[in-house]
């Protein structure tokens, strides 16, 4: 871990410290340097280098099935992610929120949550997403601006994507004590939620009263925060004195940093996780040291704010990668599989694309349905003047 005296209390002769002003070049580099392993604390299963390793406290037993399962999941939706992003640039979305990087930290915890499990997303969680049975067409209406998100969060166990940062956390904190609430945890056929955020997210109001909530009821919630080392512009090291795990410490639940370019480490750690919620002793705080490759979203430019040595330290620790060096040692995958794993990609990648393009703009009045649970007068009054109005122009659209 780097520690907090680099940036606040500098040494000396060192470079001034990084407390008003924008940290330099050569301080940004070096807080990358001193925490690119993620510290003593970090749970590790399988290495950059796709080397199988041990934990005290963590393993799990996977099939060559499950493992081609996983390297197939994040394959897929870092295409699906790639796509989505050149869409965007193509004038077909608003925006788009890229999760280059993160796919073993989605994928591992995706895959640990059982159906009855509730997860709450930020804006990023396409990977979860893909895991609840989310397709990835659905999505595509809240980047273009047509909707909100197409699927029902009730069947697929997935709240709708949450824009406002942090404020995910007070809806799942609230879910979550009503799980406890209606007897719902308790033994092995208990039921748990997860909740997503960035570590800027940590920094937000909404978080920490999450996390008191919580504490207090003893819910059973996993506070999953994806530590991708930026929040936009500013590194992580000017947001905390401490690494991010151990500010549960201060809430009296348990943190727990993970690898969350290890596929294998996240899944163990968020089973265990899980695990211990719907079995009545959350909640618990997951960080997942991982790294976003890409911009914040597609109006971000990180070239402002980071160095290209940066991104090519990190280019290193690829997910993918790992897992399929590990595929190949053992002998568990060959060149036929992987190659269908690309020709399903690019099927994929075709069938959002097309369906992006050929979406339908939604009638002038869906701007004014679901404002209110019942009918409203003044709001049909506005609905109505508008629709004069628009209907006003050639085709009666604008």
């Amino acid at each position: 871990m780097s520690s907090p005296e680099q940036w606040t209390h500098p040494e000396p002769d060192a470079a001034p410290a990084a407390t008003a002003a924008k940290p330099t070049a050569e301080q940004v580099i070096a807080g990358l340097r001193a925490t690119d392993e993620g510290g003593a604390d970090l749970v590790q299963l399988l290495t950059p280098e796709g080397e199988r390793v041990t934990h005290p406290d963590f393993d799990i037993d996977i099939s060559a099935e499950e493992l081609r399962g996983l390297y197939r999941d994040m394959v897929l939706i870092r295409r699906v992610d790639r796509e989505a992003n050149a869409l965007q640039r193509k004038g077909q979305l608003g925006i788009w929120v890229p999760l280059l990087g993160q796919e073993a930290a989605q994928i591992g915890a995706g895959r640990a949550m059982r159906p009855t499990d509730m997860a709450f997303p930020s804006y990023r969680e396409h990977g979860i997403a893909w895991t609840r049975g989310v397709h990835p067409t659905e999505l595509l209406g809240i980047f273009r601006g047509t909707d909100q998100g197409t699927w029902d969060p009730v069947e697929k166990r997935f709240h709708p994507y949450t824009i406002v940062i942090g404020n995910q956390v007070l809806n799942a904190a609230g879910y979550a004590m009503g799980q406890k609430f209606d007897g719902k945890v308790g033994d092995d056929d208990g039921e748990a939620t997860m909740v997503f955020f960035g570590d800027g997210a940590t920094s937000q109001g909404d978080v920490h009263e999450g996390f008191v909530w919580a504490a207090v009821y003893d819910a059973p919630l996993v506070f999953f925060c994806q530590n991708n080392q930026w929040a936009i512009s500013e590194p992580t090291e000017r947001q905390s004195r401490l690494p991010l795990y151990q500010r549960a410490r201060g809430y009296g639940f348990p943190g727990i940093r993970v690898d969350g370019n290890d596929v294998l480490a996240t899944l163990a750690v968020t089973r265990w996780a899980l695990d211990e919620c719907r079995h009545g002793n959350g909640p618990i705080l997951i960080e997942a040291f991982t790294y976003r490759m890409d911009a914040h979203t597609t109006s971000d430019d990180p070239t402002r704010y980071r160095l290209s040595d940066e991104l090519e330290l990190w280019k290193l620790k690829d997910p993918i990668e790992r897992v399929k060096v590990y595929l190949v040692r053992q002998q568990w995958a060959d060149q036929e599989f992987f190659a269908s794993v690309e020709a399903e990609a690019d099927e994929l990648a075709e069938n959002l694309r097309e369906f992006c393009v050929n979406m339908p703009d939604p009638p002038a009045e869906r701007i004014f349905s679901n404002v209110y649970a019942e009918g409203n007068p003044n709001l049909e009054a506005q609905r109505d003047e508008f629709l004069d109005y628009v209907s006003g122009f050639a085709g009666g659209e604008h």
